[in-house]
């Protein structure tokens, strides 16, 4: 018996240009730029991390952007779709002025009766924000370029395109927890056990093939895991569904493990701390170039091998 996740923790994608990403994710979407860190398993790779105030589990959207050519992904089963993020329903008129004066290209809908704004960042990663009234935990930015009543409001859901429903909803509702909500428009909407904020995922069948993980893909979706010894419970539960949990990770700023589900979504279980002011202070997140105590001793090599970065350019255009 497996415990009960929430739900969404964060989801990390791959970028392409690192400067673009920022700018991208922090001046038009007003996420603050909590950590800038690196791929621990890639040193030469920036990880970038994007969320509310606070960094709070359930609003990062996280990058590692790969500069060198020839590494771009191909959308497919197996895969994240969509990642969503909530706004409130007084939000709507804003953020269509928002994107229409920032020549971001989007399509509006109507779904499970709310309205769903539809968009790509620059390196062609789908994204949504729904309108909803429901409960958020997102801590504003008070500094960020969108008015605090406007700011996403972390999480909704994510969409997991797959190429058959079946193995991926048993992992969805025997393991995970979750249940059939709503079905309509070839989409099966699922909630977790606990419900609540970002406690939402979406099934969608493809027929696109495998997909190719590479820029402009997302390479993984994190589910809550509230402690270590929780996590030990979700390792045993997705061996006893045949899956292989790899052992338990140190991320620095939280304890992950990882599985491939049969659809072939990279899953991970993250818990909710020690959290992002582990080696900065609230007020300086995002400031400097944050290494685990573990690369401390490369810091030279690693920051001469890095691309070029600048910071992101925080654009109050669309207020």
């Amino acid at each position: 018996m497996s415990p009960d996740t929430p739900g969404l923790h964060h989801v990390t994608a791959i970028a392409g240009n690192p400067q673009a990403n920022a700018d991208f994710y922090v001046g038009t979407l007003g996420l603050r730029f909590v950590k800038k860190t690196v791929n621990h398993d890639d040193t030469g790779t920036y990880h970038f991390y994007f969320g509310d105030g606070e960094g709070a589990p359930g609003t990062n959207i996280t990058f590692f952007p790969w500069t060198d050519q020839g590494r771009e992904g191909r959308f497919g089963a197996g895969q994240t779709q969509t990642t969503a993020y909530g706004i409130s329903s007084d939000s709507v008129d804003y953020w269509r002025d928002r994107l229409e004066s920032q020549d971001i290209e989007f399509e509006e809908e109507e779904r499970f009766d709310e309205t769903v704004l539809r968009f790509s960042d620059p390196d062609g990663i789908e994204l949504e924000l729904v309108a909803s009234d429901g409960e958020f935990d997102a801590t504003p930015w008070e500094d960020g370029p969108v008015p605090t009543e406007h700011q996403l409001r972390g999480f909704y859901n994510v969409t997991l395109a797959v190429d058959d429903y079946g193995p991926t909803e048993t992992i969805l509702t025997d393991v995970l927890g979750y249940e059939l909500e709503a079905e309509a428009d070839g989409r099966r909407r699922y909630r977790s056990a606990t419900g609540g904020p970002g406690s939402l995922v979406d099934l969608v069948e493809t027929d696109a093939g495998r997909g190719q993980m590479g820029v402009g893909t997302v390479h993984h979706v994190a589910f809550v895991a509230e402690s270590v010894d929780e996590q030990e419970e979700w390792r045993e539960a997705f061996a006893a569904a045949g899956l292989s949990p790899s052992e338990v990770i140190d991320r620095k700023y939280f304890r992950s493990i990882y599985t491939r589900e049969p659809g072939g979504v990279l899953v991970e279980m993250a818990t909710t701390g020690p959290g992002f002011t582990e080696d900065e202070a609230l007020e300086e997140l995002g400031e400097r170039l944050a290494l685990p105590e573990w690369l401390e001793d490369e810091r030279k090599e690693i920051e001469a091998q890095l691309p070029e970065f600048d910071g992101p350019n925080v654009d109050s255009s669309g207020d």
